[in-house]
């Protein structure tokens, strides 16, 4: 393995150090990402049962914060109700969007970052693929010269290009395939609490008018 990172030259360190930062920000999505954290299958209609008749307490509220993103989510419609009896839907929905919003913006962290280095690394690739025509070029003997250039200079310029080529491609396939995965359970959690806060925000107001 050492070998071929010599043989590819300087241009290949901005690639590892893509490729380990990469494999981390996938690692932490996964972790970050399980259903269990954000939005558990049952919570929900724990959350219809617990609150039928009246508004749950302060404490049964914040444990519901800590459950879960859906649980925050719930929960600043249901403090919200007990901060002020008497609030309208529209103020009432608009505190669960803002809760959601905060949620949305940490389940997207670091997606960008994928993707910038998904779209990044095969342009560091073609960088070295640069680098190592130029040595190719450069090992080449000058006009009039007597020898027919350096093949070791050669050979190497040749290695450079490839490899760096092949190793940005090996850094972005996958990074662009997680990105996309990622981004697309994103975009299913948040339905997820958009459908859940709607149904949480209707079912407040009929409590409200009993």
């Amino acid at each position: 393995m050492f070998s071929i990172i010599q043989a590819a030259g300087w241009p290949i360190w901005p690639l590892i150090a893509s490729s380990i930062l990469a494999l981390a920000l996938i690692i932490e999505r996964f972790i970050s990402l399980k259903t269990s954290k954000i939005a558990p299958p049952l919570l929900l209609e724990e959350v219809l049962r617990v609150s039928r008749t009246s508004v749950p307490t302060p404490d049964v509220v914040t444990q519901l914060e800590q459950n879960s993103a859906l649980g925050e989510v719930l929960a600043s419609g249901l403090r919200t109700l007990n901060s002020n009896p008497r609030c309208s839907e529209d103020e009432l929905r608009s505190h669960m969007e803002g809760s959601g919003r905060l949620v949305a913006h940490r389940l997207e962290r670091y997606l960008s970052a994928l993707g910038t280095i998904a779209s990044a690394a095969p342009l560091m690739g073609l960088f070295g693929t640069v680098v190592g025509m130029i040595e190719i070029f450069g090992a080449q003997a000058p006009a009039g010269g007597s020898g027919g250039g350096n093949p070791a200079q050669l050979a190497h310029g040749i290695s450079v290009a490839l490899y760096n080529t092949a190793f940005g491609l090996i850094v972005a396939i996958p990074a662009l395939i997680f990105w996309r995965y990622f981004r697309a359970r994103v975009d299913e959690y948040l339905l997820t609490l958009e459908l859940a806060s709607e149904r949480l925000a209707h079912h407040l107001v009929t409590l409200r008018k009993k």
